[in-house]
């Protein structure tokens, strides 16, 4: 755990005050209401907000300084995302400034640096991220998609599925299979792929949640520069493992748990059965307190894996992010089934007209009720995304057991 000085509890409420006073003055009214109501943003709403945060230097903000960032401790890096969840603003897109971008000024050459670390800083250029195919989830290492050198090109064909936001990216940092001799994770490389590339195919995939931000993303002889290798090639797969566990540990939210979490209190407080509010029967007051533990829990877990962070230099632990990821997604969903329950049959109208700006219908059960159903209904593939609770699980065994 953290053991600060007076002075630097200081230093930080100040930042805190910092970016609280920034979200006030910055965060579009409309955005923080739509946030608020749970409705879909379009990019160009994402894009103003991340390029408001992006002329701060803040998107990057835990980036080293010799990077272009502003080298943020972890407790920084956390009062930064708890203020913006609690602002109500949108969330970071993560696959450049969390992912493709520390692999870039980690492993990538300085013309690659030059390239791509200033558009991502300033959220000029959009990402999406490679990785999934059929038949390669949790078995990543299976992943078929081959890129086979060609003088000074790789030519790329595959398959990639589950890739959020492909309809809006610019790039794509994909994994791919160069070599298929010995173990399968020693024959994958790391490529950046213009998402203009003739042969590239984005085909949308409709979520649980009626919501398109899933695509399938089809490569037919896509002529990519061998320039564009991060890294060896064959050492893809270290990449991979490095970037994973920065995701892992972005897949918890504190802020936005803290939100659901709120929502379901109002709810009990609202919502009445036998003359009652649900806020009085024991059993909602036992779940709630609950999952108040568990959030206390998982807090607990985010400081100990900013004081590993900050004891490996600045790089994430896998077990602890594994760790993490198990804990924070379980609780997230616990969350939002508990909110799912007190809405009881107004659930099962699922009004996804309400999701969009402009509707201006009648509203069935209370007014949050489709923005609930649609973090219920998105989140189900929380403990699947980013690697599956198993995976955790043998990562956890594999680093505390020695398996």
């Amino acid at each position: 755990m953290f053991i600060r000085t007076v002075a630097e509890d200081t230093s930080l409420d100040a930042f805190r005050e910092e970016i609280r006073s920034f979200c006030e003055t910055e965060l579009p009214a409309e955005v923080r209401r739509k946030q608020s109501a749970g409705q879909h943003l379009e990019r160009e709403e994402y894009d103003d907000w991340l390029k408001r945060l992006g002329a701060k230097g803040w998107l990057t903000g835990k980036w080293p300084a010799e990077h272009g960032g502003h080298g943020w401790s972890p407790e920084q890096h956390l009062i930064f995302s708890e203020e913006l969840g609690r602002a109500g603003a949108p969330p970071i897109v993560p696959f450049g400034a969390v992912m493709a971008g520390p692999v870039i000024y980690t492993f990538g050459s300085e013309a690659q640096k030059q390239q791509h670390l200033p558009g991502i800083m300033k959220n000029d250029v959009w990402w999406c991220q490679g990785y999934s195919e059929p038949g390669a989830g949790s078995d990543l290492a299976n992943l078929k998609t081959k890129a086979v050198r060609d003088g000074d090109d790789y030519i790329v064909n595959g398959q990639k599925i589950w890739t959020s936001q492909a309809h809006w990216a610019d790039w794509i940092f994909c994994l791919v299979r160069t070599n298929s001799d010995g173990k399968k994770q020693q024959g994958i490389s790391f490529l950046l792929i213009d998402m203009k590339t003739p042969g590239i195919e984005v085909r949308p995939i409709i979520s649980i949640a009626l919501g398109h931000h899933l695509n399938e993303v089809f490569f037919t002889d896509v002529r990519v520069p061998a320039s564009n290798l991060i890294g060896e090639e064959g050492n893809g797969w270290t990449y991979a493992k490095f970037l994973l566990a920065n995701e892992r540990v972005g897949n918890v939210d504190i802020a936005k748990f803290e939100h659901y979490l709120d929502e379901l209190r109002k709810l009990t407080a609202n919502t009445h059965e036998g003359g009652r509010p649900l806020s009085e029967d024991p059993s909602f007051k036992r779940r709630i307190a609950e999952l108040e533990v568990n959030l206390a829990t998982v807090k607990a877990l985010m400081a100990d894996q900013l004081a590993a962070t900050r004891e490996h230099g600045g790089a994430p632990t896998m077990m602890g992010a594994a760790a993490l990821k198990l804990r924070g997604t379980e609780l997230q969903q616990s969350i939002m089934q508990a909110n799912v329950d007190v809405l009881a049959r107004y659930g099962l109208v699922y009004q996804t007209d309400a999701l969009h700006a402009g509707w201006n219908g009648e509203a069935i059960g209370p007014e949050a009720t489709a923005g609930l159903m649609y973090e219920h209904l998105y989140r189900r593939a929380a403990t699947i995304y980013g690697g599956s609770s198993e995976i955790q699980k043998n990562i956890i065994a594999k680093g505390a057991l020695g398996l």
